[in-house]
Parts: C-alpha cells; structure tokens; sequence
C-alpha cells in the first residue's frame, strides 16, 4: 500500500516525508562548499537508513551521491580529504532549483552544482533532477544527471567515478552484489551491466535490506562497466572504459534508477523494474 507524500525544504535541504511523519523517509542535501548527497534513504515501512555518510574507511562518501576524478585534470571526489598523490580538489557550489514538490506518492526535486578548478574558474554545471516514488515495498529514485561544460572538457579514464551509492556495510556481518549478468561479489568489478543490485544487514533493520542501482540504454558506455568496491560500494562508471569529451557548451545526460527493498528480490524482480525503467 502507498502512503501521500509531502516535502519540506529549507536553504541547502529538502527532506521527503509520509504525510503525517515528522520523520522523513528521503533527504536531499545541498550545503554549500560541499557536494549534494541523498542520505539518509529509509528502509520502506521501517525507520532504518540504508545510506551511510562519511564512514571511517571512506570520509568523503555521502549516502547516494556523484563523484568524478580526473575533470582536466582535477579530482571532484575526496572534498579535499587527500592522501599524499592525489589530484587537485575542485570545490562543489550546490543549490536546490526551483521548489520541491510532492504529488500522491510521488516527489520531485532539482539540485544544481558548479564545478570550480581550485583557481575558481568554473569548469561544468551539473543538474541533477529527481523523482521519487513510493510503492509502499519499495522506493523508486529515479534521476536524470545532466553535465554542461563551460570549457572544454575531458573526462579522464579512472577505475571509478560518477552516481556511487555507499550503504553501512559491516565487516562483521558482510554483504553480497550480484549483476545483471550473473556475476557475484568480487567478480561485479570493473564488468558491464545493466544493474548491480547489493543486500546487506542494515543497523536497526530486522534482516537485510537491498538496493538495486540502474542503468539506462541512453547513457554512455552502456551497459556501463562497475565500481564494486571491498565494502559493496557501487557506482554505474562511463570512465572505467576510457576518457570522455565535451566541448565548450556541449552537455551530457546520464539516466539511473535506485529501487530501495526492505528485504532480499531476486534477480528476476530486478530485471522487471529494470525493463519498466527503460520502456
């Protein structure tokens, strides 16, 4: 069963909540200096966060969020926590566009970023246009991300980069991703997909809880190779295949989908949300 939706923002925030709640179900953030994330994301029918921000083995990680390497040259993805050899840092300037708005079960958002070199030069302006939907089993997030280059731009090839999702995985009780194609666990990196899907026990959640991250036929490189880290972080990366370019003015769109389950679907559910994503 669905429950109505209703949105409340603020400057740099925008939280999604089942009408009647005082707690929300989705948090869009959008501070200043830093960049946009999505945590946390509730487990649906329940009060547990699926999302995890800034955990001790990735600081700079942020919930449901986009980071890129190598843009010219700089790095947009340690927010200037870097070990000794890492690129140069640009800085986020996020905004919410427009108003946030919530129609039955659904909500929709907008967030806008400039990309600055270290110099303040403005390098890109990244859109990131959401639609939330409740199915009462699960959440739908759907985004599309949308890169404007100010200058000419290269995207240099890099073992990860770009929508990454970071869920509270513990060594203790561990984690599990398997693809669109079969793959399992360690074999997921770096492999094309359609979809990486991870389950994982969750703090204050009965059981495991499971996030599917999609893919679009639109976007580049699909099926996209996959950033699946040791601690079942996912990320859908165009630049795990090579570099990309965008001339001066020129934009690129990027299409995924987020489902959210309160416990464990196969990878034939998977499949069918997929198709309904793409038709």
């Amino acid at each position: 069963m669905t429950t109505e939706l209703t949105v409340l923002a603020d400057a740099g925030w925008a939280g999604v909540f089942h009408a009647g709640s005082r707690t929300p179900i989705v948090v869009q953030n959008a501070t200043p200096g830093r960049r946009p994330f999505i945590h946390p994301i509730v487990v649906p029918g329940g009060t547990a966060a699926i999302t995890e921000d800034a955990p001790g083995h990735h600081p700079w990680q942020h919930g449901l969020y986009v980071g890129l390497n190598d843009v010219n040259g700089i790095g947009f993805w340690l927010e200037g926590l870097r070990p000794a050899g890492a690129a140069t840092d640009g800085t986020f300037h996020p905004r919410l566009q427009g108003t946030p708005r919530a129609r039955d079960n659904r909500a929709w958002w907008s967030v806008g970023t400039d990309y600055r070199h270290p110099d303040a030069t403005l390098l890109m302006r990244e859109t990131q246009d959401w639609l939330l939907t409740d199915h009462g089993d699960r959440y739908d997030l759907d985004v599309v991300l949308t890169f404007q280059a100010e200058v000419p731009l290269t995207f240099g090839q890099y073992p990860y980069g770009g929508l990454f999702l970071r869920m509270p995985y513990r060594k203790e009780t561990g984690g599990h991703a398997v693809n669109s194609e079969g793959l399992e666990d360690a074999a997921t990196e770096g492999q094309r997909a359609r979809w990486v899907a991870v389950r994982m026990e969750v703090p204050g959640h009965t059981g495991e809880a499971q996030v599917a991250v999609m893919d679009h036929p639109d976007n580049l490189e699909h099926p996209v190779p996959w950033r699946v880290d040791n601690e079942f972080g996912v990320a859908p990366s165009a630049c795990v295949a090579g570099p990309w370019t965008l001339g001066e003015g020129e934009s690129r769109a990027f299409r995924h989908r987020v489902a959210v389950f309160a416990e464990p679907v196969g990878p034939e559910t998977v499949n069918e949300i997929w198709t309904s994503f793409t038709t």
